[in-house]
């Protein structure tokens, strides 16, 4: 077995084994040292734990890199009560990219501009976030005010404003750089995009990518995730091509795991996917 293939095969035989705390600690190390892709958490994988108890977790999946779901950073905390959640995150050494996926339904720059103070609460440098195609003028004149880069999330067929990539860069073409994309990965797929494609495309608009992985890509929202999701590496998602278009554009953000299932328990699927992430990773700069 040569050099490569052990890496790959490695990838597979690792998956299923939890990291212990100071391998945790190294890989976070690693993570945060290399100039190699950042692999991070959106914490709405943790959307059934509290504040305290999604810290430990991510910690313990060796991750430095976080962006926030509002059940661990409440919209609807006074803004001290915000300040020192984030401050949480602080403390355990866990670097906040960013907030969200936060919806922007409101139709004028009056409404929207309550999301904004949030982000500037809890010092969030971009927001992920769900917008209209009516107030991403507003957005924009709000984003350049408060110097924040927006990463509009596409989230499938069903998504009436941002079902692909595509839809989130045509709207947004000549708009200011803080207006960008963060491209799921697996919602691109379900819509029939090719994420590899879209990532040339992309370029320097492509803030975030989120990583799920599927095993079929027929799957609607309204039926069971479960049927249809797995840990990364179990289903039919290219990560080896994502990845290595990833560093042909020179990426510079990070792939965070949006898991979607097993909400009651979703440690040991975290574990199996950064395992095989990080073998992936290990076997392309191999």
């Amino acid at each position: 077995m040569n050099r490569r293939n052990f890496f790959y095969s490695s990838a597979a035989l690792a998956a299923p084994l939890a990291l212990n705390s100071s391998a945790a600690e190294a890989a976070a190390s690693d993570d945060a040292a290399s100039d190699d892709i950042k692999l991070g958490v959106a914490t709405y994988s943790f959307r059934e734990f509290q504040r305290d108890l999604c810290i430990k977790h991510v910690k313990q999946l060796g991750i430095q890199y976080v962006d926030v779901k509002e059940f661990h950073l409440p919209q609807t905390d006074p803004p001290e009560l915000m300040k020192a959640g984030r401050a949480a995150f602080d403390k355990a050494g866990l670097k906040v990219i960013g907030g969200g996926n936060v919806t922007l339904a409101e139709p004028d720059e009056a409404g929207l501009r309550k999301h904004f103070e949030y982000a500037k609460n809890v010092g969030f440098p971009m927001m992920i976030c769900a917008p209209r195609h009516e107030n991403l003028s507003a957005i924009e004149k709000l984003a350049i005010e408060y110097d924040i880069k927006m990463a509009i999330h596409n989230h499938g067929p069903e998504d009436k404003n941002f079902p692909t990539p595509q839809s989130v860069l045509d709207a947004i073409k000549g708009m200011d750089a803080r207006m960008g994309l963060c491209m799921d990965i697996g919602h691109s797929c379900r819509a029939g995009a090719d994420p590899v494609e879209w990532i040339d495309k992309a370029g320097p608009r492509l803030f975030e990518i989120h990583s799920k992985d599927l095993k079929d890509f027929t799957w609607k929202q309204g039926q069971s995730a479960a049927l249809y999701q797995c840990p990364v590496g179990d289903g039919i998602i290219p990560y080896a091509a994502i990845f290595k278009h990833l560093k042909k554009i020179g990426y510079k953000g990070v792939c965070s795991l949006e898991y979607e299932i097993e909400g009651d328990d979703p440690m040991p699927g975290m574990q199996k996917s950064f395992s095989y992430l990080r073998g992936v990773l290990a076997g392309l700069k191999a």
